[in-house]
């Protein structure tokens, strides 16, 4: 496995050793001691969770607060997405500022991100299949949310938003960073 810290510290890009041949293809998704040794952090996952959607669902920007904040290991079993964090640590240089990076069944890339991260994702294929472990357990009291298009983050969603599909909640999210 191969990790490489993005330009927001602690989140990392994981991409698995591939064993290809004419049959198919074999990697291994996750292995706890390799994984804490590639971040440099222990990390313990307690749930793991299962996400469909079609194309155009943006689903977020999410997180945790307090003392039930969660970080991810986010990866696509089918399809493709793109996928959003933006820091929310206010002590963090990068506070504020938002990485957004392409996750697909073809790429097979994983994304680590840490505590202290909103996190949405929009489904680019015709549909999408995701995985995610969590560090903590979900807490619904402690869910929180930061609009989209919000406009001071000016996240780029490559995606006209006419074609954008929202919850309910997600659309009730306010459209400034807490602060």
């Amino acid at each position: 496995m191969k990790a490489t810290e993005t330009k927001l510290k602690g989140c990392f890009v994981l991409e698995p050793t591939i064993h290809e041949d004419e049959r198919g293809f074999f990697f291994e998704s996750y292995n706890h001691k390799d994984f804490c040794e590639a971040i440099g952090q222990e990390v313990n996952f307690v749930q793991d969770n299962f996400s469909f959607s079609t194309k155009g669902v943006l689903r977020g920007l999410h997180y945790q607060k307090g003392e039930y904040a969660q970080g991810k290991l986010v990866s696509v079993l089918k399809g493709r997405i793109q996928d959003v964090v933006v820091d929310l640590r206010k002590d963090s240089p990068t506070f504020a500022q938002h990485l957004s990076i392409e996750l697909s069944e073809k790429n097979k890339k994983q994304l680590f991100v840490p505590k202290g991260f909103a996190h949405g994702f929009l489904v680019l294929s015709e549909t999408a299949h995701l995985f995610y472990k969590c560090d903590n357990y979900y807490n619904k009291e402690a869910e929180e949310g930061i609009k989209y298009d919000d406009k001071h983050l000016m996240i780029d969603w490559q995606m006209a938003s006419d074609h954008i599909l929202l919850s309910e909640r997600d659309k009730r999210w306010q459209t400034t960073l807490p602060i």
